[in-house]
């Protein structure tokens, strides 16, 4: 079995302000995404495939894949806007991506026989959740049975604006029941508690709510099953939103489960997610990076 680690990388950084998922944290200028790399590769993960904007692909070949090519298998897959299913087309002025769904597609002639993990370039996750995902792999889950890692809301938080976040509900043997993208997610005033806007009112959420950070583990069956979801939305999508539109992962997932054509198992991460939303968030992710190769967690030099 050869598991593999699927990156989304080819966003735009708009809130940011640049290219986030190679902008480097660490003291030799590492990027977030080299310390999930790493983290793969402790754990066992083979294979990474890097989803990217094929404009990008000669900085992201220098400024990290020629460090990591001799440790881990490396292929590139390309989110491009004009890949869209038969009868559909790029509406006018129409530049932002498809979003994750479309972007996990693009990988769709390379993801055919391992489990592999989807994951966001810009967070940072922690070992826990890939050594989690990958005992789940090695228990033998059925084909149509996937999982993911979700975090308490209240560590998933940035001091410097507010955040989305895929809001999870399970049942008595944690498995996902819903999942749904909550916008606006923040600390109270005070720093006591976290609200989240709803129609213009800020109203509470439970303190550790579990959320999704964008880190599955899937089957390659999960393929077509988020094909035949994206063909179905995208016209209605064009239609309501042909700027904005965006096939998002997490509510895919959520149709798959209300449909009843997979079930998600809910891995449960304490760790405290850190990530590059703002540009703002950058000091504390370097502090925190220093902070765990002082304790030892990482070498000085990842890659060397």
């Amino acid at each position: 079995m050869k598991e593999t680690l699927v990156i989304l990388a080819a966003g735009m950084g708009s809130r940011y302000g640049g290219m986030k998922q190679i902008d480097g944290v660490g003291n030799h200028n590492e990027p977030i995404i080299e310390f999930t790399i790493f983290d793969a590769i402790k754990t066992g993960f083979k294979k990474v495939v890097l989803i990217i904007k094929k404009e990008h692909e000669a900085i992201f070949e220098e400024s990290l894949v020629k460090k990591i090519r001799p440790f881990i298998e490396v292929e590139y897959a390309y989110q491009d806007i004009d890949d869209l299913p038969e009868g559909n087309s790029v509406p006018e002025g129409r530049v932002k991506p498809w979003g994750t769904t479309h972007a996990l597609l693009s990988c769709r002639g390379i993801l055919k026989e391992d489990p592999f993990v989807v994951c966001n370039a810009d967070d940072f996750y922690g070992r826990n959740a890939f050594e989690k995902i990958m005992d789940f792999f090695h228990n033998g889950i059925d084909d149509n049975t996937y999982c993911m890692v979700g975090y308490k809301v209240e560590n998933t938080l940035s001091d410097n604006g507010t955040v989305t976040r895929g809001y999870c509900q399970k049942d008595n043997e944690g498995y996902l029941t819903s999942i749904k993208e909550i916008m606006n997610i923040k600390w109270n005033d005070d720093h006591t508690g976290v609200v989240y806007e709803d129609n213009g009112e800020y109203k509470e959420m439970e303190m550790g709510s579990p959320v999704s950070m964008n880190f599955w583990g899937f089957t390659p069956s999960v393929i077509g099953k988020l094909s035949d979801i994206f063909v179905r939305e995208l016209p209605e999508g064009i239609k309501n939103n042909p700027i904005k539109y965006e096939a998002l992962l997490p509510n895919h997932v959520g149709i798959m489960v209300d449909e009843k054509t997979a079930r998600v198992k809910v891995l449960t991460s304490d760790d405290s997610w850190f990530g590059v939303t703002y540009k703002e968030d950058k000091p504390t992710v370097v502090a925190k990076i220093q902070e765990l190769k002082d304790k030892g967690v990482y070498p000085d030099k990842l890659f060397d």
